[in-house]
């Protein structure tokens, strides 16, 4: 009973972080994507910082299982409050769920409008672009994550980007074990390691919107690879400063790896399939973790095993990630014919970006709704008439 109690709460806070994940994405524009998610991580990383302390204060697991309780039970009081938590309109329209979609776009006119009293014109327009969407009642349409399994082109990079995180989480212990010795205590390796993990948001805000998202996760893949093959044949003739160094890169770069793994891949992902289709790559970088009491079996060979098999994945990793496309810059794909749309460009040619886009481009929605598209963007960028 307690197994499956833990399974249903570990089940329900995967959904909660990969619902989030997505809506904060979808609601954002192409300049402002990057740096929200990183934001989001950030506060992941302080959650995990004010943890240990939180537990010292409980004391009993069982007043701690009771604090974070109360907390999530926080968070689910926002689904009664649309202003706090609202439905991504860009899903809302790619399903076809129109209704839905002009209530959600009207709250989001008029929070983001200062002048939305004086600028009821512009709604109004909005609204009827709606209404004339809504004639024919045209019924909402779902897609499954099978659907995923019948493409070429967004299968692809799921499975390059699923396999990416799959190997910094799974490749991470191998340095952590080399950290061990230098950090006995419970608390230091702890706090250490989310500081890697704080590292590699950082760099990834400094350079994934200036070099790219494909080139910044090559660069991290290598530096995890040379960092592995380096301590897998040179431990023992090292000094411990030089292993330490190594260790320490290889934790950070491999944090970096799975983190930009799961962003990139909810860019390139379509919207119709993104929540299920990022579900699976954020499963796949669970696995690697699983990887982990291999690592801590004493005076055993599967540690070696284990380092010698994802230090060949990640070089073979190097290799897959030149096949990606390149999101930055650019509008999230809508359904199954933008995703397979996107080709990967030349590795140091930066695609046109698609900069200071509203949050329906005309582009990247169904054709239906390049008017729509058209008439959000005037209400939501335009300035409020003059008294």
């Amino acid at each position: 009973m307690v197994l499956v109690t833990r399974l249903l709460f570990g089940a329900a806070l995967a959904g909660a972080f990969l619902s989030l994940y997505v809506a904060r994405l979808e609601l954002c524009d192409p300049p402002h994507r990057l740096g929200v998610t990183m934001v989001g991580g950030f506060f992941w990383i302080a959650g995990e910082l004010l943890l240990p302390g939180l537990a010292v204060l409980c004391r009993d697991w069982r007043v701690l299982q009771g604090a974070v309780t109360m907390i999530l039970a926080l968070l689910a009081a926002c689904w009664w409050c649309p202003a706090l938590l609202v439905e991504s309109p860009r899903w809302l329209l790619a399903t076809q769920q129109l209704e839905r979609a002009k209530k959600t776009l009207q709250a989001l006119a008029e929070g983001d409008d200062p002048g939305a009293n004086n600028s009821s014109c512009h709604q109004e327009s909005l609204l009827e672009e709606l209404e004339s969407l809504s004639e024919g009642s045209p019924q909402p349409r779902f897609h499954a994550v099978c659907e995923i399994f019948s493409t070429r082109v967004i299968w692809k990079n799921g499975v390059i980007l699923g396999f990416a995180a799959f190997i910094g989480s799974g490749i991470r212990h191998c340095f952590t074990r080399n950290l061990a010795p230098h950090l006995p205590r419970f608390f230091s390796s702890y706090f250490t390691l989310v500081s890697t993990e704080a590292a590699a948001c950082l760099f990834i805000c400094l350079t994934a919107e200036r070099f790219g998202r494909r080139a910044v996760l090559l660069l991290c893949t290598v530096l995890t690879g040379i960092s592995s093959l380096l301590l897998l044949a040179l431990t023992q003739y090292l000094l411990d400063l030089i292993v330490l160094t190594l260790s320490v890169v290889g934790v950070t770069a491999s944090h970096a790896v799975t983190i930009l793994s799961i962003f990139f891949a909810s860019e390139v992902l379509p919207t119709v399939v993104r929540g299920a289709g990022l579900g699976l790559v954020v499963g796949a970088s669970f696995v690697g973790k699983a990887a982990a009491p291999i690592t801590a079996i004493p005076n055993s060979r599967g540690f070696f095993l284990h380092h010698v098999v994802f230090a060949s994945f990640a070089i073979l990793a190097v290799l897959s990630i030149m096949l990606l496309p390149e999101s930055q810059g650019r509008g999230l794909p809508q359904s199954l014919q933008d995703g397979e749309s996107q080709r990967r460009p030349p590795f140091f040619h930066r695609p046109p970006r698609d900069d200071h886009l509203p949050l329906l481009a005309p582009h990247g929605v169904p054709h239906d709704y390049s008017h729509l598209a058209a008439s959000t963007k005037r209400m939501l960028v335009s300035p409020a008439p003059p008294l």
